[in-house]
């Protein structure tokens, strides 16, 4: 193939040229001035700099940057509003070049040498393979100290063909970062830098069953129908590698390769996928595409012919991904074809190391960047599942973790390794959930996996193959296949929105998981719970990764509760913030606290149907406490057509305070893309009991009528509505916080506490009798169970200032 003649879907739109304006350069220097706090500095001895994009970097025409510019023979100075840079020309390397970084006060906070390494908070790895446990990060972006560097020194090229080139010469191409500690305003100009985040296709957020097992196609077609059965509702059917052809001749390879259907488990495909797209499901098959394209493969004669080779000799054909003709052949051979028939994306499972034909470039960069922009085809919106290929990954959704062990340390490690992954912008990690392989049969670990997996980006149910290894709802006890299941079917619900934090994350680069220092920077606390994350703009998750305490039938999560006012949506507890508190559930439960005044839209379908369509009937959970508003975003799901203005926004505003009222406002935008009515179901969570809650629409105020649970102080109702009409609820009196009904709960958790009757008895007399405080102080004196005493400590004070 000559140069220059690859597919234009394998081109990238980039702009790697800056402005001639925001350029200084002097000699071996050259500074890009990108924003106040972002600069890119070359040090070259050839002076060979370079515009083109790179493997990390596509995007350098930032807008004109104001500046102050100070020159002598000695040195050179470089002012903005957030650096002041010191350039000395005759200096030696630990000082030839320094950079002091401002607040956005003007108030100088740090300052960095040429030879300084930057400390950071760390970003993500390439795989949890094997692990059990914590791993060792790579460096993100957002630090502590205030700025952070990325070298940019080895990657390649990018050409305007789509293929990529080595640079001329060795030399020094870094980033500096330094924004103090507005973390997302770093986050979001990275972004700008490498390229956003795209929109995911709305699918990705439902439930994803995976299994490492050798299916036939009766058998698959049995597993979906049973889930069907019970209701539990999945949106991606991955079919692992045994979908090819796995046994093979003695010396003609492992059989981990391999394109050709096995038709002994799989006789027509075709029938099998149409199936499943028929039961509203996209389909993934799963690739190692490491052993190249064997003989026996049915496209072996077409590739090899296309090629050049001599089909008689019957060779292999080797991989070389960084080869643009056999880049070429392998997805018009190998993959479209299937993809004609029905796979609507590949699991691309590369576990070989990190040489290709180019030296330095990691074949799974060029898998992941290749197969992903070969998979946007015809107005689609492109996805892969694969490892993690370093920086700028983030724009090859989603992220593969690998075989993880199954154990408790690592479901402890991943709701941190998940979370912090946003230091280098990759939002979109999806685990094994419930671990890979070994390990050991575990029910209650299987719950908090699947609890953690409704609440992480992408919610993918998988393990390995031994034929105990099994992880489908209704093999569980009857206990852990309802727990199960309602998480299943929660996740599902949860996909709008999923969906519209999926589109906050590609417009404003702010990801659906993110560590609590990113909303409170200058607080310590945040820095130091691991475990506990952001979740989208409306809540804080804090997965439960520790079992169960025997004594009391609770497990224990650490929290920090940032201030104001938090209640928690299982529980309904209502909790006051700016504290540590140990946080005790059920094996049913798991810890998400909404803000007050937050809105969380669910797909309310009580038939909970499979696919992740717009539906007609939306659930609002409505968080008592303060103010709130949420805009739900909706658009086709599936193509690009968004980008040019299809797409439905509705507001929802909580005017908590002054109105005392719930208002839904009438859509805007292309109205064909979602029903022209809803039904809604509103749950008012943690309010006290209205007296009466009126309806008004059109200048008319109705009466409706709701189910108030007490000890959740949460007030259900339901209407239904055009999409286009303006509603609003309204208490009457005016809304207000409920209360924690502290001797209901207590008594609920002593009642499953395995201690003596007669010391629930004293226990309780004591909470019903005292004020919190005195009741605190007389538990103490009855010298009962340490986790016991802190699990009523956390409901008498929950609500206490």
């Amino acid at each position: 193939m000559r140069e220059g003649r690859m597919k234009k879907i394998y081109r990238i739109d980039a702009e790697g040229r800056a402005l001639e304006e925001n350029i200084v350069h002097r000699g071996k220097l050259r500074i890009t001035l990108l924003t106040p706090a972002l600069f890119r500095i070359e040090y070259n001895r050839e002076e060979d700099f370079v515009d083109a994009p790179t493997q990390a970097v596509w995007f350098r025409k930032f807008p004109a940057v104001d500046y102050c510019l100070e020159e002598s023979e000695e040195s050179l100075f470089l002012e903005t509003a957030r650096i002041c840079l010191k350039y000395n020309k005759d200096s030696k390397a630990e000082d030839f070049l320094t950079i002091r970084i401002k607040d956005e006060a003007g108030r100088y906070i740090g300052s960095w040498k040429w030879t300084d390494k930057a400390l950071t908070l760390k970003g993500t790895a390439r795989t949890l393979d094997e692990a059990d446990g914590a791993i060792t990060l790579e460096e993100g972006i957002i630090s502590r100290q205030g700025y952070s560097v990325l070298d940019d020194s080895t990657s390649y090229l990018i050409k305007e063909s789509g293929e990529l080139t080595g640079r001329k010469s060795i030399g020094k191409d870094i980033y500096f970062f330094g924004y103090g500690h507005a973390y997302q305003e770093c986050l979001k100009d990275f972004f700008r830098l490498t390229g956003k985040p795209p929109m995911l296709p709305r699918f990705a957020f439902g439930n994803w069953w995976s299994r490492y097992h050798k299916y036939t196609e009766e058998e698959y077609k049995a597993l979906i129908e049973r889930f069907e059965e019970n209701e539990i509702p999945l949106s991606v059917a991955v079919i692992d590698m045994d979908w090819h052809i796995t046994e093979i001749a003695s010396g003609e390879g492992s059989g981990w390769t391999g394109y050709t259907w096995n038709r002994e488990l799989f006789p027509e495909p075709e029938r099998l996928l149409t199936w499943l797209h028929e039961k509203k499901l996209q389909v993934s098959l799963n690739v190692h595409p490491a052993e190249g394209v064997l003989p026996y493969e049915e496209a072996y004669d077409e590739m090899a012919g296309a090629l050049g080779m001599d089909t008689k000799r019957r060779e292999p054909i080797d991989f070389n991904i960084s080869d643009p003709e056999f880049l070429e052949a392998y997805f018009q051979y190998l993959h479209a074809p299937n993809e004609v028939m029905g796979v609507d994306f590949w699991w691309v499972d590369w576990q070989q190391g990190e040489k290709s034909g180019l030296p330095g470039v990691d074949p799974l960069w060029l898998l992941n960047h290749y197969h992903y922009l070969d998979n946007g085809k015809e107005n689609k919106r492109a996805l892969i599942l694969s490892r993690y290929g370093g920086v700028g990954s983030h724009r090859y959704p989603v992220g593969f973790s690998g075989d993880s062990i199954i154990s408790w340390e690592t479901l402890k490690f991943q709701p941190y390794f998940t979370a912090t992954a946003a230091n280098i912008g990759y939002g979109w990690w999806s685990h094994d959930i419930g671990g890979h392989m070994l390990g050991a049969y575990d029910e209650e670990l299987q719950i908090r996996w699947v609890q953690f997996g409704a609440f992480s980006p992408i919610c993918r149910i998988h393990s390995s193959a031994s034929p105990f290894n099994h992880k489908e709802p209704w093999n569980y006890s009857l206990e852990t296949n309802m727990i199960i299941t309602k998480y299943l079917r929660l996740r599902h619900q949860l996909i709008p929105y999923l969906y519209t934090m999926n589109k906050v994350f590609s417009s404003e680069g702010i990801p659906l998981l993110r560590p609590l220092y990113y909303e409170y920077p200058e607080k310590e606390e945040a820095y130091r719970m691991p475990n506990e994350y952001l979740f989208g703009t409306q809540m804080i998750c804090i997965p439960v990764t520790e079992p169960v305490i025997d004594a009391i039938r609770v497990a224990k999560a650490n929290a920090w509760i940032p201030e104001g006012t938090y209640i928690d949506w299982f529980t309904g507890m209502i909790y006051r913030g700016g504290r540590r508190i140990d946080l005790y559930r059920g094996i049913g439960e798991m810890p998400v606290l909404l803000k007050a005044g937050a809105i969380v839209p669910l797909n309310g379908d009580e038939k909970r149907r499979n696919g992740a369509d717009n539906r007609d009937l939306l659930e609002l959970i409505v968080a008592a406490g303060a103010d709130g508003e949420f805009e739900l975003y909706e658009d086709d799901g599936i193509s690009l057509l968004f980008e040019k203005g299809e797409y439905v926004t509705t507001q929802f505003e909580l005017d908590y305070r002054n109105a005392g009222e719930l208002r839904i406002h009438g859509a805007n935008g292309d109205l064909k893309l979602i029903p022209e009515r809803r039904k809604y179901r509103i749950r008012f969570l943690g309010f006290e009991k209205p007296e009466t809650i009126w309806v008004k629409r059109d200048g008319t105020l109705a009466e409706l009528s709701f189910y108030y649970e007490a000890i959740r102080n949460e007030a259900v109702l339901e209407l239904e509505a055009g999409v286009d009409e303006e509603i609003s609820i309204s208490f009457q009196g005016g809304m207000r916080l409920g209360n924690n009904k502290v001797p209901e709960r207590c008594f609920l958790l002593l009642d499953k506490a395995k201690i003596e009757y007669t010391e629930k008895e004293k226990i309780y007399n004591i909470i019903t009798k005292n004020t919190c405080g005195r009741a605190l102080t007389g538990l103490l004196s009855l010298n009962i169970n340490a986790e016991l005493y802190g699990a009523i400590h956390e409901l008498l004070l929950a609500e206490e200032e």
